[in-house]
């Protein structure tokens, strides 16, 4: 189906089933707690205190909840765009500018799949040398077999898939509420007091510095706030596409909240700082004993299986609706009989593969694969929340809507807008240099896929754009070359 053509009334793709308000709830929230919540107590930990980590959560959250009214304002506002990220960007600033938010989602969903599986080496290397930090070849290996079963699983139909998403939603979030609930239990009046700025525990900087240390993993267990978005051509409404995006994000930010101010209210944070990943295993155990290694380790694994099934269909997605509307190559829009997007979900496998052998020759592969994938992530949301700024500015899709609501939308997209600029800075150049580093070559598939419509590949605006992403590229590549860039 045409993403331009669909609307709320449209059909389901075949084989597909329309999703209610639950599941495309869940779909956010299995999106969003997967691996990031259980490194959440070493990754602040080593940052900053009580303080700092309120103040981040609050910034964190207030960003992330404008990038959630702007995914609501715009199912309203634009009811007939669907596969939000790319079709938002494409509306608001053109083909190509569409095509680099689809490839920028699609990389993140890749380079967070592969963090996923790496986090579950890292778990059960715990118990199993052989896997060590979970960037051995065994683990690779292991990892490898992972991916491929769960390509055949996904293979077998959105609609199974979606299903089983919901399931292990529920089973995965309750042993995070059991660890917050006993750790409360546990509360340690003199090492929260001791934790709430955390001066006596090293240089961690000053506050402003601690909080930007901070936001990119604030950011990185966010990411999937888009997902009901993404799948708004299965909503048995369209309304419910809104909804259930604030609906999971609210749901997840207090479970994430919770997770990092219990930590802190039970282990001094130099000892937060060193514990292993996935520290919510080691905070567990120090606090109820070994057996509660066991116990998150297991959550940790069905945690992760179920995010990594979530966002291998987003990822599917995002490439096949861009093909399906002529933005992608033809062949990535190619169904099985399934109506499962099968050249998408075989180039998201193979994306997979490939960065899972990377983390071979990658200095601590947990890290860079969580900050590759949040660097990834902002572009799409930067090109979405500017659309909805430009939507209030110009007025655009508000006839006769009160000028007060579009007045408060446009300040929501503004701050959003705000927000996301600033992750940039806080990812650092690197991390951009990276990202123009896999832009400029992916930019041959737009090419393609403009020649095979007989379409004028570049506007002179973008002729600019992709410029500047080749210049990017070039000093990332210089940057990699002499070693100012490490991997």
């Amino acid at each position: 189906m045409s993403a331009d053509a669909a609307t709320a009334e449209a059909p389901a793709a075949p084989g597909a089933s329309t999703m209610s308000l639950p599941t495309l709830t869940g779909m956010v929230v299995g999106g969003m707690v997967g691996a990031g919540v259980f490194s959440l107590p070493a990754r602040f930990g080593v940052a900053t205190g009580i303080l700092g980590s309120l103040i981040a959560w609050a910034i964190a959250g207030t960003g992330m909840l404008m990038l959630a009214f702007v995914f609501q304002n715009l199912a309203i506002r634009k009811p007939d765009l669907n596969a939000g990220v790319f079709i938002y960007a494409k509306a608001g600033f053109g083909d190509y500018a569409g095509f680099n938010s689809a490839i920028g989602f699609w990389a993140s969903s890749v380079a967070g799949n592969t963090f996923y599986w790496v986090f579950i080496g890292a778990t059960i290397g715990a118990f199993w040398d052989g896997l060590g930090d979970g960037d051995t070849v065994i683990a690779v290996a292991l990892s490898s077999v992972g991916v491929w079963l769960f390509h055949y699983l996904i293979a077998r139909g959105v609609r199974d898939a979606a299903v089983i998403n919901r399931i292990v939603t529920v089973f995965k979030v309750l042993p995070i509420l059991v660890f917050i609930v006993v750790l409360f239990v546990f509360f340690d009046g003199g090492v929260f007091a001791d934790n709430w700025v955390a001066t006596g525990y090293g240089d961690l900087g000053g506050l402003d510095e601690q909080i930007r240390n901070t936001m990119l993993i604030t950011t990185f267990v966010f990411i999937g706030i888009e997902g009901a978005s993404v799948y708004s051509r299965y909503a048995k409404r369209r309304e419910d596409v809104g909804k259930a995006t604030v609906l999971g994000f609210l749901s997840v930010l207090s479970i994430f909240a919770l997770v990092t101010l219990s930590s802190y209210s039970v282990m001094p944070q130099p000892e937060l700082a060193d514990t292993r990943q996935p520290s919510m295993v080691g905070v567990f155990q120090e606090v109820v004993g070994d057996w509660g290694e066991v116990f998150i380790s297991v959550a940790v694994v069905v945690s992760v299986l179920g995010a990594y099934l979530a966002w291998t269909l987003m990822a599917a997605e995002v490439m096949y609706v861009p093909a399906r509307s002529d933005d992608m190559p033809a062949f990535l829009g190619q169904e099985n009989r399934n109506g499962t997007p099968i050249t998408a979900l075989v180039v998201t496998s193979l994306g997979v593969q490939g960065l899972l052998t990377l983390t071979l020759f990658v200095s601590d592969a947990l890290n860079f694969m969580l900050d590759l994938c949040t660097s990834l992530a902002i572009l799409p949301y930067l090109l979405a929340a500017a659309y909805a700024l430009k939507l209030g500015l110009t007025g655009e899709a508000y006839e006769g809507v009160p000028a007060g609501a579009r007045r408060k939308e446009t300040i929501v997209a503004g701050i959003a807008t705000a927000y996301t600029v600033f992750l940039f800075d806080a990812a650092g150049l690197k991390f951009v240099l990276l990202m123009t580093l896999l832009l400029a070559p992916a930019s041959l598939l737009y090419v393609k896929a403009r020649s095979e419509r007989g379409r004028r590949i570049f506007s002179p605006t973008e002729i600019v754009l992709f410029a500047a992403i080749l210049v990017g590229a070039a000093i990332g590549v210089a940057g990699l070359w002499t070693g100012r860039i490490s991997l």
